[in-house]
C-alpha cells in the first residue's frame, strides 16, 4: 500500500501524461454502513458506469480499461476489519496506486487529467500522526498513532521497593528517599522511552498523561524536541485497557485538531484583515496561487464551486470565457477548489482543510496565507 503524507500526496497531485487522463475512485467500503459487500460492489459499478459514459462522450475511452482495473481490484475482496475507505488513482501502465484507509470517504469517481488528492489531502490533514506518552510511577506506557489507528507501543515497568510497615522512623526515611529515588529514575526512563519511540516513528505532536505528582518531572525531562510537540495534557490511569485509552485520546485528538484549525483561521482573518500576509474569498485566494504568493492555503472540507482555467498561462479564475491575463479561451472546470489544492500542494504550499469551522465559512471558505 502507498505511503500517506503531505510529500507523498503532493507527488501524486504533480502526475500528469500528456495523451492519457487519470482516474480517481474514492469508495467507502465501510462495513458498519455496508455490512453487505455486495452493496458495495453495486454503488462502485454504478459510479464506474456513468463516469465511462461521461469519460467516452469527452473522447477520454482510455479511461475504461483503469475503471474495469480498479473494480476487479474491488471484487476481489478488502479487508474490513481495517479498512474503511478506499482510494485507488490509476493511468494505464503509468500509475497504479492504492490506498485503503482506516478512515471513510465519500464516493467519488472523477477522470480528470491528473488525479483528484483533495479529499486525500484533508485525510492526511485531519488525522496527523501524534504520539500518547501515559505514565504513572511505575509504569510507562507510549502509544503512537496514525489516521486515528495504533501503529506502536511501548511498555515499561519499574516496581517501587517494599517497605515494611514495622520499620523505625530512620528505615522508613530512609526507604522514602529511596523509593522517591526509584521514581526519579523512572520518570527518566519514562522521558527516554518516548524520545526512542520518537526516533524511531517521528510523529507530529505529542498528547501526555500523568499523575500530579509526577506530571511537572516528566515533562521537564522530556527532549526539547518533544516539549515543543506538547499539544495537550490529560490524566487517565495508567493502567486503563487500550481500548479505554484510543477512545480518551481520540476525543482529545480531535478538539487538539479543530483548535489547531479554529488558530490558522484566526491567523487567516487578521492577516487579511490588516491588508498584510492573507487574502480570504475564492477569488482573492486563485489570484495568490497563479501570481505564486500562497504560503499556506487554508480550505473549508467539502468546499466545491466552479471555476474556469486557462490551458495557456494556468490562470484559475471564478470568471471566465477570456483570460484577463494573457487573453486566451478558457476551459470551464466542475470543481476550481480541487484545482487550487492541486495548484498549492505543486507549489509546495501548505494545505489546511478545516472542518466545521464557522469563522472560516463567513470569509468565503478559502483563504491562504502570504509568503509576500
Amino acid at each position: 500500500m502507498a505511503l500517506l503524507n503531505e510529500e507523498s500526496i503532493r507527488s501524486l497531485a504533480s502526475f500528469k501524461t500528456p495523451d492519457r487522463p487519470v482516474v480517481t475512485v474514492y469508495l467507502d467500503v465501510d462495513g458498519r454502513r455496508w455490512p453487505k459487500f455486495a452493496d458495495v460492489q453495486t454503488r462502485l459499478e454504478k459510479m464506474a458506469r456513468e463516469a465511462a459514459e461521461t469519460a467516452k462522450g469527452n473522447g477520454h475511452a482510455a479511461a475504461l480499461g483503469d475503471l474495469e482495473r480498479i473494480e476487479a481490484y474491488v471484487r476481489e475482496g478488502l479487508d474490513r476489519s481495517r479498512t474503511r475507505g478506499l482510494a485507488v488513482f490509476a493511468c494505464g501502465d503509468a500509475l497504479w496506486q492504492v490506498h485503503e484507509l482506516p478512515v471513510r470517504v465519500k464516493d467519488q469517481v472523477v477522470v480528470n487529467a491528473t488525479p483528484h488528492v483533495r479529499q486525500l489531502e484533508g485525510i492526511a490533514d485531519n488525522y496527523r500522526g501524534f504520539g500518547f506518552l501515559l505514565a504513572d510511577k511505575q509504569r510507562t506506557r507510549m502509544f503512537v498513532f496514525e489516521l486515528n489507528q495504533v501503529v506502536d507501543r511501548s511498555e515499561a515497568f519499574d516496581a517501587l521497593p517494599r517497605h515494611d510497615d514495622d520499620a523505625g522512623d530512620k528505615d522508613r526515611g530512609h526507604e522514602r528517599n529511596h523509593i522517591e529515588e526509584a521514581t526519579h529514575q523512572h520518570v527518566k526512563r519514562a522521558a527516554g522511552v518516548a524520545f526512542e519511540v520518537w526516533k524511531q516513528h517521528p510523529f507530529d505532536h505529542l498528547i501526555l498523561s500523568a499523575g500530579p505528582e509526577i506530571a511537572h518531572e516528566l515533562e521537564a525531562d522530556l527532549h526539547s524536541y518533544l516539549k515543543e510537540r506538547i499539544a495537550a495534557r490529560i490524566n487517565i490511569p495508567a493502567a486503563s485497557s487500550e481500548a479505554a485509552i484510543v477512545t480518551a485520546v481520540l476525543e482529545v485528538e480531535e478538539q487538539v485538531e479543530r483548535d489547531r484549525e479554529a488558530a490558522m483561521v484566526s491567523k487567516l482573518r487578521e492577516a487579511s484583515g490588516s491588508g498584510r500576509g492573507g487574502v480570504v474569498g475564492l477569488s482573492a485566494t486563485l489570484t495568490a496561487l497563479f501570481e505564486r504568493r500562497a504560503e499556506t492555503l487554508v480550505v473549508s472540507d467539502g468546499y466545491e464551486a466552479e471555476g474556469w482555467r486557462c490551458g495557456s498561462c494556468g490562470l484559475l479564475a471564478v470568471k471566465g470565457r477570456t483570460c484577463p491575463t494573457c487573453g486566451a479561451e478558457m476551459g470551464h472546470i466542475d470543481d476550481i477548489i480541487e484545482e487550487a489544492v492541486e495548484e498549492a500542494l505543486m507549489q509546495s504550499c501548505h494545505v489546511e482543510v478545516c472542518v466545521g469551522n464557522a469563522d472560516l465559512d463567513v470569509a468565503g471558505r478559502i483563504g491562504a496565507l502570504l509568503r509576500f
